[in-house]
């Protein structure tokens, strides 16, 4: 009998060789069945291997995650998701610096296909706004988590149709962007503020007191609540946390003292 450890080793060998010399053989990749794809996504992805260019190669209808933080791609890579319309989780943070080749246009392709979508990371997009996002809280009714740190653009439209209409929604990261106390009032104000448990928004310098209060009475399951570089947010804030007790404690807090 066969070692399937060892098939399993030599299978990726091959992929790996096949990834190095893929500009000879892009057109032998697009019948491959979806479990070798699978194994050859996961290493193109690793190294940062996947473009505009061969995306639509490697893809098969039976994708579920898709990891591009490493990959230099942009609103064409998106395009070619039309027909993942399984997909459920999809990263596009920039692992280094910032992406500035994803718009909106790219996100509401996206949102249009794969209404399955769960976790949407974007983190650094820079060129992301709110039409993006309205596009997936409308589509994308299933989301759970949403990474939109450090989208500039990114303004209280974008929370309140979140809370709106994303009822699942466990994790926000809104980190860096142009929100303010009645966008987290919005968000928190929704069907999604019983399942909160997580939410980044350090960096905000329009958010006060008011924000955080709205979150420690709205949102009974957070645990995670990150809050720093936020000059307007005072010692109000702390004492407010500091009525939380028992089940209802948080794990993590980060705030800064000015």
């Amino acid at each position: 009998m066969s070692n399937p450890r060892l098939v399993s080793r030599l299978l990726d060998l091959c992929l790996w060789c096949l990834i190095q010399n893929i500009s000879r053989y892009i057109t032998d990749i697009k019948p491959l069945p979806p479990n070798i794809k699978d194994r050859l996504i996961k290493i193109m992805s690793m190294l940062g291997r996947i473009t505009d260019a061969n995306i639509n190669e490697i893809l098969h209808p039976e994708v579920q995650t898709l990891d591009l933080q490493s990959c230099d791609i942009s609103d064409t890579a998106l395009l070619h998701l039309c027909n993942c319309r399984k997909l459920k989780k999809l990263n596009l943070n920039c692992s280094k610096g910032n992406r500035i080749s994803i718009t909106s246009e790219g996100i509401k392709a996206v949102a249009s296909s794969c209404s399955y979508l769960q976790e949407a990371s974007m983190k650094r997009c820079q060129n992301l706004t709110d039409e993006g996002v309205l596009a997936l809280a409308f589509n994308c009714r299933l989301l759970k988590i949403i990474d939109l740190g450090g989208c500039l653009s990114i303004t209280d439209v974008s929370l309140c149709a979140l809370g709106e209409h994303c009822s699942l929604l466990k994790c926000v990261d809104f980190s860096a962007t142009q929100v303010s106390d009645s966008g987290v009032v919005a968000l928190v104000s929704g069907p999604c503020a019983k399942k909160l448990e997580e939410i980044h928004m350090g960096h905000c310098v329009h958010l006060t007191d008011d924000a955080v209060e709205a979150i420690v009475t709205c949102c009974p399951q957070i645990r995670i609540l990150l809050f720093h570089e936020c000059p307007l947010i005072t010692d109000r804030s702390r004492e407010v946390l500091e009525q939380l007790s028992g089940p209802n404690k948080l794990k993590q807090v980060t705030w800064t003292v000015y």
